[in-house]
């Protein structure tokens, strides 16, 4: 499935590996935090890209310090109204840090798409046909002005004097 990347989709230079298949020696993979935490160091001496998967309710208690490794996180949304990953996204962009790719992947609805990138998504890998049709349609609109603070509030404009609270998508106004 292609990957929607800013406004578009592309092609996706990831592959997801399941715990029981070999990893490619020269291929940017994701991997299951399981698999991360049991082969941790035969993942670390790898030289190509290294990704990390997540599933609801996984918590990054034993990954803390291992995060800057991952030039990729994707959080898993297999079913639409588990928002955990929510949760995780705001964790990893505002307590950890975390600069690299933020990616939803499984069962997003067209309505969690915005609310995904004001948590701090920036790629979205998405199964549910529904919005792989809406996104390819360019039905969905971003909205760009907001009263709530969040995790892409870094890049967002300061407030028009007339209204303190608001917060504006630099190039939206």
């Amino acid at each position: 499935m292609p990957l929607f990347k800013n406004g578009t989709f592309v092609d996706d230079p990831w592959q997801t590996l399941a715990d029981d298949v070999a990893v490619p020696a020269d291929r940017s993979v994701i991997v299951s935090k399981t698999r991360y935490l049991a082969e941790r160091d035969a993942l670390a001496g790898r030289n190509a890209p290294l990704g990390l998967l997540l599933q609801p309710g996984e918590g990054l208690e034993e990954i803390e310090a291992d995060l800057p490794r991952f030039a990729v996180i994707a959080l898993a949304f297999p079913k639409f109204n588990d928002g955990r990953s929510y949760s995780t996204a705001r964790l990893l962009r505002e307590r950890h840090g975390f600069a690299g790719e933020l990616r939803a992947t499984g069962n997003i609805l067209r309505d969690q798409v915005n609310s995904l990138h004001r948590c701090g998504f920036d790629a979205l890998d998405v199964t549910h046909p529904g919005t792989i049709a809406a996104l390819e349609k360019g039905a969905i609109k971003f909205v760009h002005r907001h009263y709530q603070p969040a995790a892409v509030d870094a890049v967002e404009a300061g407030p028009p004097a007339d209204r303190p609270r608001l917060r504006v998508t630099p190039g939206q106004a």
